[in-house]
């Protein structure tokens, strides 16, 4: 048989299995997208977040992101699945979502706001429903308000001129009055054990690390006692002197009484 009729012969079965091939390609496809447009995918996962339905959400943004890798919907469902997480209160996961969406897009217009929710959600780990009538958030471990201190930071550092770094800056006056506030339960705690040196470390840290904030004339009171105690009286004197100076209305708020 020559060539020309061979080809001739077979060009109808090529075209038979190009369609077949093709038509499996859209049934996958088909089974993927339930027939959805991205928006369709987007607005029924939003729905089932706003339905208090989580998980069900997620897996359709998942779901969105299979079928449609490189839509604006697929992109923004990362973060949405980052804050459905963070609502859920699996604040690991949210963060290590927020992680791998800015190693992703390191200059999108979007990656501020993945800076700002790790911030947030960091904030929100240290958080009690009682620090507003009984507990202090700051006598607490305190590892996530600096995580999140140092989130906002970068913020502000790699996105200065941005809304979001506008509200860090904010927050950041916030979580450093937090931290100096820890620092100075734990300098009555060991001012409490007869651990003078290491209470008057403490104190002295926080007049160094956190000036201007409400702790510092605390710090500097107990700083006094602490020389007090161990006989130091030309520094106790000198701690008084600053705080009579500097701080002249101040009146002891805390006890060193069990």
């Amino acid at each position: 048989m020559k060539p020309t009729v061979k080809l001739i012969l077979m060009l109808p079965l090529l075209t038979l299995l190009l369609s077949g091939c093709f038509w499996e390609e859209e049934t996958k496809r088909e089974s993927i997208t339930k027939g959805w447009s991205p928006k369709t995918f987007f607005e029924q996962a939003k729905e089932q977040i706003n339905a208090g339905s989580m998980d069900q959400g997620i897996e359709l943004y998942e779901q969105l992101q299979a079928a449609y890798p490189g839509s604006k919907y697929a992109l923004q469902s990362k973060l949405e699945i980052a804050y459905a997480l963070y609502k859920s209160e699996d604040y690991d996961q949210a963060i290590d979502r927020l992680n791998s969406y800015i190693k992703l897009y390191p200059d999108h217009f979007s990656t501020p706001y993945a800076y700002y929710l790790r911030g947030v959600i960091s904030e929100d780990k240290s958080r009690s429903i009682l620090d507003d009538y009984i507990t202090d958030n700051a006598q607490r471990d305190v590892d996530s308000v600096r995580d999140a201190f140092n989130y906002y930071l970068a913020l502000i550092e790699k996105f200065p001129k941005t809304e979001y770094a506008d509200e860090a800056k904010s927050r950041l006056i916030v979580l450093r009055n937090i931290l100096s506030r820890h620092e100075l339960f734990v300098a009555i705690f060991y001012t409490k054990k007869g651990a003078n040196i290491a209470a008057i470390n403490r104190t002295k840290y926080i007049i160094e690390k956190y000036p201007n904030t409400p702790s510092v004339p605390a710090a500097l009171h107990l700083m006094a006692h602490n020389y007090d105690v161990i006989s130091a009286n030309t520094l106790a004197k000198d701690a008084r002197r600053v705080l009579t100076k500097s701080y002249p209305l101040y009146t002891p708020h805390y006890t060193l009484e069990d």
